[in-house]
């Protein structure tokens, strides 16, 4: 896999998380650079950590589902990116208090740690999938995960800024860009295995 393959699969999966982020921010009473540095952390951490996780499963089988390892990327990066496309037509976060609507009582905070955690696991089941596609995908497992816990950490940054001032307009777009990368990266993936 190409570094540049590598940087697109870790912006379509920080897209779920980023767009979380901006959900997050738009439903928080106010947001302070602690709460947007331990959630971007937060999600960072998880989205790293999943991929190895998913990485060692996709590794233990290996031989079993070499002869079908391109269709397997191709079903599950699609799967992925389908999911995603379809939570933002349906308005679905999870783990994120709708933003109060005037005159209701605040929603919860959605900065608070045990929430944050709920979320980041949340969000990185996308990236845990994605995992057993890496030694399917040839690319070095440190790389990958490092560059996709990196990715996540910056774009949730960006989406909490992102979210106290343009978070409305943007609510569903970036799942939508995201899914759409995703099941572009399977079926690079799939049409190089078949045409070789």
């Amino acid at each position: 896999m190409s570094l540049l393959t590598l940087l697109m699969l870790a912006l379509g999966l920080a897209m779920d998380a980023t767009a979380v982020s901006v959900a997050s921010a738009l439903a928080a009473p106010r947001v302070r650079a602690r709460d947007a540095l331990l959630l971007a952390f937060l999600f960072g951490l998880f989205q790293a950590v999943m991929p190895v996780i998913g990485w060692a499963l996709g590794h233990q089988f290996e031989k079993v589902i070499s002869a079908w390892d391109h269709w397997i990327a191709f079903v599950l990066l699609a799967g992925i990116g389908g999911k995603m496309i379809h939570e933002a037509i349906t308005h679905h976060h999870p783990g994120v208090p709708d933003a109060p609507k005037p005159g209701e009582a605040p929603a919860r905070n959605p900065f608070q740690l045990g929430t944050l955690a709920i979320m980041a696991v949340a969000t990185s089941i996308d990236a845990l999938a994605a995992g057993i596609t890496l030694p399917l995908l040839d690319v070095r497992l440190v790389t990958a995960a490092a560059v996709i816990g990196g990715v996540t950490f910056g774009l949730c940054l960006l989406g909490v800024s992102v979210g106290r001032r343009f978070g409305e307009s943007l609510e569903g777009k970036l799942d939508i860009i995201g899914g759409i990368v995703l099941i572009g990266i399977g079926t690079k993936t799939l049409i190089e295995h078949l045409s070789a």
